[in-house]
């Protein structure tokens, strides 16, 4: 698959060729589904808990006869019937985590590459450089060349600069090639590459 390479201010610089055992595969929605769950759910917190009757600081005597009174057979207050009762079967700290195969993993991430580069949702630019940091300047660049919502991978260490200008710019996202995932790629319309990304993804599933 042949794309074209622009600058990052929008100037033609060639065009590269795509390797279709990554970017041309025919993408799975079971699989991209499975991948994003696995995701979210390994980064929940998995800190939610409330007290069950064991751990409420309350009495456990019985609070009054078995017989004679006229009232419900209630033995402890902590009980959940009762108001500041414990929680019958609440949540509790645990973790959400669940195990998908490393080969599963590897094939979600070339089926959303291939989900984005079928619906022409790639660019390609030759790296990131700018002179300084300047946020404004970054966002009017991007407004030119119509970037409003985008996933940007950069090579092992993106440049120091446009990191910094483009922190601040909703939806944009800039990661190291390290970072790249499939719940960022599917949840932005653009997924931006350098050639030196490109480099490293094709090393990296060779």
């Amino acid at each position: 698959m042949k794309i074209d390479v622009t600058s990052l201010d929008g100037g033609n610089a060639g065009s590269i060729e795509l390797n279709d055992a990554i970017f041309g595969l025919e993408p799975r929605e079971d699989i991209l589904a499975r991948m994003v769950r696995y995701q979210l759910a390994k980064r929940r917190a998995g800190t939610h808990k409330t007290k069950g009757r064991s751990e409420i600081a309350r009495t456990g005597k019985k609070m009054y006869r078995q017989k004679g009174t006229g009232n419900a057979r209630h033995g402890s207050a902590r009980v959940p019937q009762f108001r500041g009762g414990g929680r019958a079967f609440g949540p509790l700290v645990r973790s959400h985590a669940h195990d998908l195969p490393k080969k599963v993993r590897v094939l979600a991430l070339k089926h959303a590459l291939s989900a984005k580069a079928r619906d022409g949702g790639i660019i390609v630019w030759t790296n990131t450089e700018i002179g300084e940091a300047k946020t404004k300047a970054l966002k009017a660049n991007f407004a030119k060349l119509g970037l409003t919502n985008a996933l940007i991978i950069d090579g092992a260490e993106p440049q120091a600069h446009f990191s910094q200008a483009a922190r601040n710019i909703p939806e944009i996202d800039v990661l190291p090639v390290q970072g790249i995932n499939v719940y960022d790629i599917l949840r932005r319309e653009k997924l931006v590459l350098t050639k030196a990304a490109i480099d490293a993804l094709e090393a990296r599933f060779a």
